[in-house]
């Protein structure tokens, strides 16, 4: 893997699927492979970060697509797309989606692929609205449903394997929602790269991370010390289920089915007002 040898500045979460894709590259196992200084932020804080284009590589959101895609390119791996891993609506009290009619729902990201799926689904399940968004850190979220600081609350990641543990209740969840309605794939993270690399540099940069979920699933013994250690005092058992739900095929490289489900995504959030729409062929390297 021949590359020119400028550090890359990359930013993605401290979630465990993160943390176990990009653990080889980061740490340099993949001789060859661009060396890179690593931020870890969460999800909100990537988005942000994104949209002033200050970064080379970022994980975000793929809602955040079309206020970036002039200074980033959608890279065709590392990310997280898959069926049966979407957002989940959670309450203290089991309920109906009438429930959310004028409600106060916490949310991990105004610009998140969840919140997009949580709107599309809401404009017809509540057809009389929410009420107050609020934005908090997802490990914020369930504690603050079970307080009853906020109504409801929409989470995303490993939530939905400990949701129960907070008492709380699944109203609806939106990753099932856009599978009936679609028959595709839930779009989430995406790998961005900054434009301004250059196609050599780009393309070195999609080689490394697919290299690194290569390197991810042979040896993933290698990486489960630095997972665990920024996986947010997650149990090993969740830990796993996490990154099997969330590291599969569309990781290693989105194909036409992924892009398909990005294209659908973003058409119809920008149907309903929630995005601007983004020009044929922007998503395609």
């Amino acid at each position: 893997m021949a590359t020119t040898h400028e550090r890359l500045t990359l930013a993605h979460s401290p979630c465990p699927n993160d943390t176990f894709v990009f653990h080889a590259w980061t740490h340099g196992l993949l001789p060859g492979a661009p060396e890179t200084d690593v931020t870890l932020a969460d999800i909100d804080i990537t988005n942000s970060v994104a949209e002033e284009a200050s970064l080379d590589v970022l994980k975000v959101s793929y809602g955040v697509l079309p206020y970036i895609l002039d200074d980033y390119a959608l890279l065709p791996t590392g990310g997280a797309l898959g069926r049966g891993c979407g957002p989940l609506v959670l309450l203290k009290e089991p309920g109906a989606p009438a429930d959310l009619s004028g409600a106060r729902v916490a949310v991990p990201s105004t610009r998140s692929t969840a919140y997009l799926l949580f709107r599309l689904w809401a404009a017809h399940a509540v057809p009389d609205g929410v009420g107050e968004i609020v934005v908090l850190p997802f490990h914020d979220i369930m504690p603050s449903v079970r307080d009853g600081r906020v109504d409801a609350g929409l989470v995303i990641h490993e939530a939905r394997f400990t949701y129960q543990r907070y008492g709380l209740h699944c109203l609806a969840d939106m990753g099932e929602e856009w599978e009936k309605r679609t028959g595709l794939p839930i779009p989430l993270g995406a790998i961005v790269a900054r434009r301004a690399l250059g196609e050599r540099r780009i393309a070195e940069v999609t080689e490394a991370i697919r290299s690194s979920v290569r390197f991810a699933w042979d040896a993933p013994d290698a990486s489960r010390d630095y997972v665990t250690e920024h996986a947010q005092e997650m149990a090993p058992a969740v830990i796993g289920q996490h990154i099997d739900l969330y590291v599969n095929s569309f990781t290693a490289g989105l194909g036409e089915e992924g892009y398909a489900a990005v294209t659908e995504l973003l058409e119809r959030a920008a149907g309903e007002g929630l995005l601007p729409p983004v020009t044929q062929g922007a998503l395609r390297l």
